[in-house]
């Protein structure tokens, strides 16, 4: 079982949280703009990372805010948890 610690809740079961994907990814400014193979890497094309991952979550059993997580994607240990900078 996966324990996440939520930067404002504190230590939480993986099953309260939802997996948001990789991280750093940017939705294109103007979409209808990119040909269907543009489209289809930045829908379809992600990462395949193994080792250290950069993720985000939301914690949505709970105070249902967004926060990154670095993650061993071998080992699945969770090496930094941290708020989002806007």
């Amino acid at each position: 079982m996966l324990f996440i610690k939520c930067p404002y809740c504190g230590e939480r079961d993986e099953s309260e949280f939802h997996y948001g994907g990789e991280a750093d990814i940017s939705r294109p400014e103007e979409p209808s703009k990119l040909k269907d193979i543009e489209w289809g890497n930045y829908l379809f094309m992600k990462k395949n990372t193994k080792g250290i991952f950069s993720e985000i979550w939301s914690h949505s059993s709970g105070c249902r805010k967004w926060f990154r997580v670095d993650r061993n994607t071998v080992t699945n240990d969770i090496i930094r948890v941290y708020e989002i900078n806007k």
